[in-house]
């Protein structure tokens, strides 16, 4: 049961503008930064959702790693019932700075397929993605868990993920192909606050961890990834739906 609802117009169409600051920058299990601005718009309309979220360093970069990054993304939900939904969707990457002579790439488009399952309260969220240009798989399985605070007019969003990946082309232009794969979770926690009918602060605390996470080029042993670590990670989110 959520205790906020996001406003709408009357086209049934709602803009969605969050900017958030990141303690960390973790993208499964992996850290590509310190202390972040993570910005995002989406616009909603009925069943469709498109929108496009950055993140940009403030400090502690990580050479090579997102400064800036822009992720244009969509989805679509095909509701069958209250319970059940199936959710196809993509996230187009954009690294604009990245140095392509160091085996970076500047842009990678992953197509992804999502069902949604509400068993007892707990929703539960087995997701596909493929990645077209680094070509390999992520599996991922999310549950979330929603316990009302009505007196204090908030709730707790609880999240856990588990997932893994492998990828085949982990480095532009290398000769022979390197492989990367890994495995990561995820355990959260968010509440939101009411400010007003059309915005909400949302603070959140999640640690996050990368395991089993190797590079391999051709016939050479493989290597450790040290980006794959455990992290705690807060984030303060103001949100404002128009």
């Amino acid at each position: 049961m959520a205790l906020f609802v996001a406003s709408a117009r009357a086209d049934g169409t709602s803009v969605v503008v969050t900017p958030s600051a990141v303690s960390q920058y973790m993208f499964r299990g992996s850290r590509l930064g310190g202390p972040s601005f993570q910005p995002s718009v989406e616009v909603d309309s009925g069943n469709l959702a498109v929108g496009v979220w950055a993140n940009t360093p403030i400090s502690d970069k990580v050479p090579g790693q997102s400064d800036p990054e822009v992720d244009p993304y969509g989805s679509y939900t095909f509701s069958v019932n209250d319970t059940f939904s199936i959710v196809p969707g993509f996230t187009w990457y954009n690294y604009p700075n990245a140095n392509t002579d160091n085996g970076f790439y500047k842009s990678t488009f992953e197509p992804n397929i999502a069902i949604n399952y509400t068993l007892d309260g707990v929703k539960l969220t087995p997701k596909y993605y493929y990645d077209v240009v680094l070509k390999g798989p992520t599996y991922e399985l999310t549950a979330a868990y929603t316990i009302p605070l009505k007196e204090a007019n908030t709730e707790l969003d609880f999240t856990a993920t588990a997932g893994t990946y492998i990828i085949r082309d982990a480095a532009k232009g290398a000769d022979p192909r390197v492989k990367n794969w890994g495995d990561y979770y995820l355990i959260g926690v968010s509440a939101p606050f009411a400010l007003t009918k059309e915005s909400k602060l949302i603070v959140g605390f999640a640690y996050t961890k990368g395991s089993g996470n190797y590079f391999k080029q051709g016939s050479f042993p493989k290597i450790e990834n040290t980006s794959a670590v455990g992290r705690g990670v807060v984030t303060l989110s103001y949100v404002y739906t128009f």
